[in-house]
């Protein structure tokens, strides 16, 4: 991939990628529990709670890709 995805949080790190979730961008719209649902369950508000942060990296960087409020980055 290129630099700006590596920037951008897009493409995971070399060694073990693991997802965050920014809380404070994160505006609840659950996308990221459609595209992410054996690694990422919504709250009673609709914010994200990741069970398992080693999400596969060709699902967490289109979940990445498609959140709208930018709160996914690779860690």
């Amino acid at each position: 991939m290129t630099l700006i995805n590596r920037l951008t949080g897009v493409e995971p790190p070399s060694t073990e990628p693991r997802l965050a979730v920014d809380r404070v961008a994160c505006d609840g719209r659950g996308l990221c529990s459609v595209v992410l649902a054996d690694y990422v369950r919504l709250d009673e508000w609709g914010y994200p709670i990741v069970d398992d942060d080693q999400v596969p990296a060709d699902a967490g960087a289109t979940a990445i890709r498609l959140c709208p409020a930018r709160a996914l980055r690779w860690r």
